[in-house]
């Protein structure tokens, strides 16, 4: 079996969180394969401009998932081990790019992310990822004012 490390965003504003629709009408996380010579954390911030076209800034780590798949064009099975990064927009522009297979994308509000999300673990990894956002979020505001 084949694994591929891979990195990505779970991409805050507010409270919205961004997904895309990818071209087999799922709904996804912005990530990508981290290849050699290179950290995580920079693959999942460039899969974020390049597939969504925004500017983030990463707030923390949120935790890791993986999944197996067979592979048709290597003729093999495939396992995704991908780390997750907890990041908040820095304005509300978005590009999705159509050029990488995408044909929709947004923030949505976290419960209707969630109806949307297709595959259980992205939605996993929403829920922890918000709940840690929050935190990040409210500790920040106290921080700030007091």
């Amino acid at each position: 079996m084949l694994t591929r490390i891979c990195a990505g965003g779970v991409v805050f504003q507010d409270n919205q969180v961004f997904i895309l629709k990818n071209d087999k009408d799922e709904w996804v996380l912005p990530k990508g394969v981290v290849r050699s010579e290179e950290i995580a954390l920079d693959v999942a911030m460039r899969r974020v401009k390049e597939e969504a076209g925004i500017a983030a800034e990463v707030i923390s780590p949120a935790g890791e998932t993986s999944y197996e798949f067979y592979s048709y064009s290597r003729n093999k099975p495939v396992c995704n081990k991908i780390d997750w990064f907890i990041m908040q927009a820095m304005d509300d522009k978005i590009s999705v790019n159509t050029d990488q297979g995408f044909v929709d994308g947004g923030f949505y509000p976290i419960e209707d992310a969630l109806e949307k999300i297709t595959y259980s673990q992205d939605k996993s990894i929403v829920r922890l990822a918000y709940r840690k956002y929050i935190y990040f979020r409210d500790d920040e505001a106290q921080t700030t004012v007091g």
